[in-house]
């Protein structure tokens, strides 16, 4: 039997997400060999920018779906806060793990909380639902782009350039990093990204034996609230690492969804909690959207829009001879 082979990305954290899915389908088939195909994708080689303004969180895993498509690996694993709301043709996205901690953390080497950062503190995040949740929350504060890996952003705080940094709590912790979690930042204060805390795992849509090796790996009740949070991104196009934050829990039998829309300047915060059915979570993540756009939420995303292409052509005074090489071009974005 030809072995298993598990595309990933090559940054340290993905590479244990994806040791951690090998290993549990090890124990469940240990006849079947199972391999890693590391890849380098746009997302890790664009390291000076925000993201949103190449094309978004697609970025991390179009050279990932590449591979699937042409056969190169039986399937992927991925951070689901990292996976745009819609799949290329012939791809799909039957696993969603049991979820760990979806919230966001402040790290710090001098303070033990986003209350204690004196005025005009430089706090580092690459994410702007987490700029425009700072900025709303602590105006005073200054925000500047950054961007690697986990060890890579740690090193940058230890050598001065931050006094602090934002980051998933769910990647510290699969990382071996959580000692350096100064706050667990509350939903008040920073709302988590869709699908954060949880992994993904894609493949092609039609291969019924892939499908039925993972399915036991699926968590049903990630998988609702990850739904919900998604299909809310979904009517207001957020698959690009727009301002936006989505987080369902499950409450009385049911789904309560949280979200948010913001302006870059964190100026303008537009939030909506709404509860549902169980049985249908993209019902009620569309029902969250359209309660934003009652609210105007399509003006806010539109200027920020607007502002991220005004950056992209001010950074690149010559565009890419191939825009599709950057993302620009996925049904996604």
């Amino acid at each position: 039997m030809s072995p298993l082979r598990i595309a990933t990305r090559r940054s340290p954290l993905a590479l244990t997400q994806a040791e951690f899915i090998a290993r549990a389908l090890g124990e469940r088939y240990p006849d079947i060999d199972i391999e890693l195909l590391p890849i380098r994708t746009t997302g890790d080689r664009l390291l000076d920018a925000p993201l949103a303004r190449f094309g978004g969180k697609g970025l991390f895993i179009k050279e990932l779906e590449q591979a699937l498509l042409d056969g190169r690996a039986d399937l992927a694993v991925h951070s689901m806060k990292d996976v745009p709301v819609e799949l290329p043709a012939g791809l799909a996205l039957p696993v969603i793990t049991a979820r760990a901690d979806p919230h966001d953390a402040l790290v710090s080497k001098r303070f033990d909380s986003l209350r204690a950062l004196p005025p005009k503190a430089r706090i580092g995040t690459s994410s702007l639902r987490r700029r425009c949740q700072l900025a709303a929350h602590r105006p005073d504060l200054t925000i500047d782009v950054l961007r690697g890996g986990i060890d890579t952003r740690i090193k940058r705080l230890a050598a001065g350039d931050f006094d602090a940094i934002v980051l998933a709590v769910a990647g510290l912790e699969r990382g071996g990093y959580e000692k350096h979690i100064s706050e667990i930042l509350p939903e008040s204060i920073m709302l988590p990204a869709a699908g954060q805390g949880a992994l993904g795992i894609e493949c092609r849509a039609d291969d019924a034996r892939i499908r039925e090796l993972i399915a036991p790996l699926a968590c049903p009740d990630s998988t609702r609230c990850v739904e919900a949070e998604r299909a809310f991104g979904r009517l207001l196009d957020g698959g690009c690492q727009m301002p936006i934050a989505a987080f369902a829990t499950l409450r009385n039998g049911g789904l309560a969804l949280r979200a948010l829309v913001a302006s870059l300047d964190g100026r303008r915060v537009l939030r909506t909690e709404i509860e549902g059915g169980i049985d249908d979570p993209r019902g009620l993540g569309t029902k969250a959207a359209q309660a934003m756009l009652d609210q105007g939420a399509q003006a806010i995303l539109d200027e920020v829009r607007s502002e991220l292409e005004g950056q992209v052509l001010a950074d690149a005074p010559s565009p890419p001879s191939d825009p599709s090489s950057l993302g620009l071009r996925r049904s996604d974005s």
